[in-house]
């Protein structure tokens, strides 16, 4: 029950649901005294880990002792910091107990205002027995944005059922540097790809009634020497052609309501601290008006990381200059330095007002200030996190993420063979699950409590449909031990087939091979994995190598023998049944890498969208070329491409380029035809070459891709319509723009398997293009009906 103020008849216009949030928030703040506009601006991370196994940087540094209760909730709180997600609990215990925790906090204060609950959700909702879904490498890799889209609602659902509101997802950072642990929380090396994916998450995550929260705005990606939380040596063209567009996508088009500031400093100033990126372009050139909430334990680093702040009080006050509104994820500086340093008159309390209107509408938006809020729902006794449906999603979404880069005839596994399963992720559910899902992220710290999920290895669901398999696991993850690799040898030699997997165990802070905080120092295979590959390869048993990983590794000359090439990045719950289903053929593979392949452990950072420098040349004894390049992928059938063309153009100037205005569309099709004898889906995909600008450019860059399923003998038409913004960039100005003169469209299987190029002429004065530009290019995909062949 809400506690009622002096004189309060229960019509306070700021409980009033027919006005706007915006007039409510304003009636409300001029009442709350200085403590409670503060309240409102931090979260309590109880029964947070202060031992060093923590999930956050420096986290033992940060928290000495959990802040008493009734204290902390004296003057209402702002968040309550995962309640779910920091140690296990049943769903409806946990429930309960959340209930019971904002009753105390609705009873406690004036106003009688619940506190927003945020998780974390990347790879589901980070709970106990919750779905555990692909990491968004894998998002990528499908190249299906609804069927990302469809995650994110069965993700926000489970959430808010338990009465979470928040999600601190998804992860826009465009890989830069394949090294970063973290590189397998992103969506891939592309900014549209991971735009038009991310874009996705965000609109399910949303209509489920969870607030999406764009991690890490902006540049954390590009840290110097892919170590996590170092400086970024980011020009402005970077951050504004790679960096921001993704963010920009997922609030236009998927309508987040938060942002998370990244760790980053970018030439010397840190983003907490940045009001040119957290107000001036964010807030005042975007529009944004949703909260801007800080990464864990950020403000304070403005003092013990960066050296920008003298003290707590002067770290609060830097942040709250640059735009972040609310401290995450305990109570610090903004907390009594805060108030203090109001007081004293280092800090106008206007900043404060300006941050506590932003929450407050939040807050209001979501129903937290209306009379018929309810702390617990009603049916919480059938509160589940792990269903039918959502593990019908999470499998669909595996299948279509496995990538087949290699097969020489090895795949689909032949019934009848003796297969030889060897490999230290063979027989590892860990194997299947990212950093941020529940089991690596918390339930390490808790293995009494066990996974909380039937998550079957590699090995579990390759045994039921090949009935001739051993196993051997060779080795390790990690470590130098060999002794286990005359046995995987042995197995190998006697088999028909090897399958062979290999790759990280995702873990926190230096405790995986992958994730965050686990950055790598080359691309070479973690421990004596390299050695247990060479020797199995060695035995003349055709080998399907199979990767389990959180980054692509480095795919070498002596890799070259394998008959067969697998990649997965860390598939979720029931990776082993996709990756298994892949193998024996009963899923034909469809993924595309959303990373390149490199071939080599060293000579980074490199990503395909590189300038003509940045590729081979006779220049450097440097050769980047990748094994594998963005977008590749194989199928077990076969697909024929024809008839690419630009629709509607002029035919009068035949040896010219077609026009295509500069504040215009062109319109461009192919025709796509499955001539194997099995149903696949190929991914179609365009970019963009610009062979002159005033700038250089990427040789290509991805403008748009269509995921096409075709049975055998079907075929379709599938256009694209271009915005010419879309081929916009930033100019020697420092401003957005597009440049007349000659491009071309590519249609390609991959970025470095172009099928067919259209010249185009962009044409008019060049034009200069902001935050309002179009961002998508359009798909229409038109199915073709076989004409039948006379008798």
């Amino acid at each position: 029950m809400r506690s009622q103020l002096p004189g309060d008849s229960g019509a306070a216009s700021w409980r009033d649901s027919r006005l706007s949030p915006t007039e409510r928030a304003e009636a409300l703040v001029p009442m709350m005294s200085l403590e409670e506009k503060v309240a409102q601006l931090v979260g309590v991370w109880v029964g947070a880990e202060a031992t060093g196994e923590g999930v956050a940087p420096h986290q033992s540094d940060m928290i000495s002792e959990t802040p008493q209760w009734s204290t902390v909730i004296r003057y209402g709180l702002g968040q309550l910091t995962r309640p779910f997600g920091t140690a296990p609990v049943d769903p409806v215990l946990g429930a309960r107990s959340l209930a019971a925790s904002q009753a105390q906090i609705v009873a406690a204060s004036r106003f009688g205002i619940p506190a927003q609950v945020h998780e974390e959700c990347l790879t589901g909702f980070a709970a106990w027995r919750a779905t555990v879904y692909p990491t968004p490498l894998s998002w990528g890799a499908s190249f299906d944005p609804e069927l990302v889209e469809a995650m994110a609602d069965r993700i926000g659902r489970s959430m808010r059922a338990a009465g979470v509101h928040q999600g601190l997802a998804p992860v826009l950072d465009v890989t830069r540097d394949y090294r970063w642990g973290r590189t397998e929380e992103t969506i891939g090396e592309d900014p549209y790809l991971v735009g038009t994916t991310g874009a996705a998450y965000v609109r399910g995550l949303e209509r489920a009634g969870v607030v999406a929260t764009l991690k890490h705005f902006a540049g954390y990606s590009a840290s110097r020497g892919g170590r996590n939380l170092a400086p970024v040596p980011m020009g402005p063209r970077e951050l504004a052609d790679v960096i921001l567009p993704p963010f920009e996508m997922a609030l236009r088009h998927g309508g987040a309501r938060s942002v998370m500031n990244s760790y980053a400093e970018i030439d010397g100033l840190p983003v907490a601290a940045d009001p040119g990126l957290l107000t001036a372009l964010l807030r005042d050139e975007w529009g944004f008006t949703g909260t801007v909430v800080a990464d864990y334990f950020a403000v304070r680093f403005l003092e013990t990381l960066h050296g920008v702040a003298a003290d707590a009080a002067d770290a609060a006050r830097l942040a709250l200059r640059a735009g972040i509104d609310v401290e995450l994820p305990t109570v610090d500086t903004f907390g009594a330095p805060l108030v203090e340093a109001v007081r004293r008159g280092e800090v106008d309390e206007a900043l404060i007002d300006c941050a506590l209107r932003r929450v407050l509408i939040q807050k209001i938006e979501l129903g937290l200030l209306d009379e018929g809020w309810q702390e617990l729902p009603d049916d919480v006794a059938s509160l589940r996190f792990d269903d039918d449906v959502s593990q019908d999603v999470a499998v669909r979404l595996a299948r279509q993420a496995v990538v087949l880069l290699r097969n020489t005839g090895v795949l689909p596994l032949a019934a009848g063979r003796r297969v030889a399963l060897v490999g230290p992720l063979a027989d590892d559910p860990m194997a299947m699950l990212g950093c941020y899902s529940f089991p690596n992220h918390v339930g390490v710290n808790h293995s009494e409590f066990g996974l909380g999920l039937d998550i079957p290895t590699l090995r579990d669901e390759l045994a039921r449909r090949v009935p001739l398999l051993t196993h051997e696991p060779g080795c390790a993850i990690t470590g130098e031990d060999t002794s286990g690799i005359p046995a995987a040898v042995a197995a190998a030699a006697d088999a028909d087939v090897c399958v062979l997997a290999v790759g990280d165990r995702a873990g926190m802070f230096g405790r995986g091979t992958s994730g965050e905080g686990c950055d790598a120092v080359d691309l070479r295979l973690p421990g004596v994995q390299a050695d247990l590959v060479r020797a199995v390869l060695a035995t003349g048993t055709p080998v399907v190598l199979v990767l389990m990983t959180g980054r692509p590794y480095a795919l070498g000359p002596e890799f070259d023998a394998a008959a067969g090439v697998v990649q997965a990045f860390f598939l979720g719950q029931l990776g082993g049944q996709a990756l298994a289903e892949v193998l024996t053929g009963a899923v034909n593979p469809s993924g595309r890498l959303p990373v390149s392949v490199p071939r080599d452990a060293g000579g980074l950072p490199s990503t395909y969208l590189a300038p003509p420098l940045g590729r081979r040349n006779k220049v450097s004894s440097i050769d980047p070329t990748p094994s594998y390049p963005f977008g590749h992928g194989l199928s077990y059938t076969t697909f024929e491409w024809s008839d690419a063309s630009i629709v509607e153009a002029a035919d009068d100037a035949p040896d010219e380029p077609a026009v295509w205005p500069v504040d215009g569309e062109v319109r461009v099709r192919i025709t796509v035809a499955n001539t194997g004898d099995r149903d696949g889906a190929e991914v179609v995909q365009l970019y963009l070459h610009d062979p002159v600008a005033q700038t250089t450019r990427p040789v290509v860059r991805l403008v748009g891709y269509a995921r096409l399923p075709l049975a055998p003998g079907e075929s379709a038409h599938v256009t694209f319509g271009v915005p010419a913004d879309v081929a916009s960039f930033t100019g020697l100005s420092g401003r957005r723009i597009v440049e007349p003169g000659d491009v071309e469209l590519r249609f390609g299987r991959s970025s470095g398997d172009v099928v067919a190029s259209l010249p185009l002429r962009l044409t008019g004065a060049e034009r200069e293009v902001g935050h309002q530009r179009e961002l998508l290019t359009s798909v229409r995909i038109e199915p073709l009906v076989a004409v039948p062949q006379s008798a």
